[in-house]
């Protein structure tokens, strides 16, 4: 069942984060959907540029209406992830997107406020949900990339004025987080004390964090010993993380790196295990499994695992 994500938040805020997840293929929608289920967990389904250029819109459409047939069980929101102006009306005409995320982080910031408020009108109009971003993440994002030396951590002062002028519905926030699988390096982590003032000032309200996958340390080692080159000290968000930020507001998080890392592994080790193989079907099928099992594990870590029916009850009154 697609459901706002407007709905999520009101029964999520402060009791558990709502695991946003983003797909590229069949194998990924079907591992997603079968992990929610599994872990009966409520979850948005993220769709990226980079995704609508590489699977094209109108696939990605179908495959997710496909598995909610499939999976008639779940719940769960439809979010464009990171889109500029033109792919957020392009999301918001089509019917389908319960939310978007433009994200003008990057511009000054009444540019971001003017750009932000431009698409919150169209999309509110329409009942679709509008998230934005303060502050810079480091890293790469698809396209987006955001050296380490210019990310900044979101003012908490600007929070309120932004939100005051734009009237975006929640708030992705530079907390410490960075895009891709180097996060942190040494003692560096999440900033609590500036999201407990962002909080504090602003009761009530989603914010979001971004760069929240973990990249663990097994899913690099294997994948090196299965010939990969990946940097051995990369390093993410600590998963035991997410339960101190709940309460702090934090009710969505998005992960898209970890998804990647078991992706990579399973095909490495596979073809590695089976140099004569040539059937992708093959580590295609352990992928799913191996993926639902992922997402089980994070909704555990996200406490969202066992809110379904809470989740259920709210929607359908």
């Amino acid at each position: 069942m697609i459901v706002t994500t407007a709905e999520l938040f009101n029964v999520a805020y402060e009791k558990f984060a709502v695991g946003a997840y983003n797909i590229n293929n069949m194998e990924q929608t079907i591992g997603l959907f079968r992990g929610n289920v599994q872990s009966q967990a409520p979850f948005i389904v993220q769709i990226s540029r980079g995704a609508r250029k590489y699977a094209e819109p109108l696939i990605l459409e179908a495959l997710i209406r496909a598995a909610e047939q499939i999976f008639p069980d779940a719940i769960f929101a439809v979010h464009l992830d990171h889109g500029d102006e033109e792919t957020c009306y392009k999301c918001i005409d089509s019917g389908f997107y319960s939310s978007v995320m433009i994200d003008a982080s990057h511009e000054p910031f009444d540019e971001n406020v003017a750009i932000t408020k431009r698409i919150v009108d169209r999309a509110h109009a329409k009942g679709i949900s509008v998230e934005a971003e303060l502050g810079m993440l480091g890293g790469v994002e698809e396209d987006i990339a955001v050296d380490e030396t210019h990310a900044s951590l979101t003012d908490p002062d600007q929070a309120v004025e932004f939100v005051e002028r734009t009237g975006c519905d929640s708030l992705a926030v530079a907390i410490g987080t960075s895009h891709g699988a180097y996060k942190f390096s040494g003692s560096q982590g999440i900033h609590f004390d500036r999201l407990a003032v962002i909080h504090e000032r602003m009761p009530g309200y989603p914010l979001v964090m971004h760069g929240s996958s973990s990249v663990p340390q097994t899913e690099v080692e294997r994948i090196n010993a299965a010939g990969g080159k990946l940097d051995p000290s990369a390093k993410g968000v600590d998963e035991n993380d997410f339960a101190k930020a709940v309460p702090l507001g934090v009710t969505k998080v998005n992960i898209d790196t970890d998804g990647r890392l078991v992706w990579t592994r399973v095909h490495r080790e596979f073809f590695r295990d089976t140099p004569e193989g040539f059937d992708f079907r093959k580590p295609g099928e352990i992928y799913k499994k191996e993926y639902a099992d992922f997402i089980a594990h994070k909704n555990g870590k996200l406490m969202s695992a066992g809110k379904l029916p809470e989740v259920r009850k709210a929607v359908q009154k």
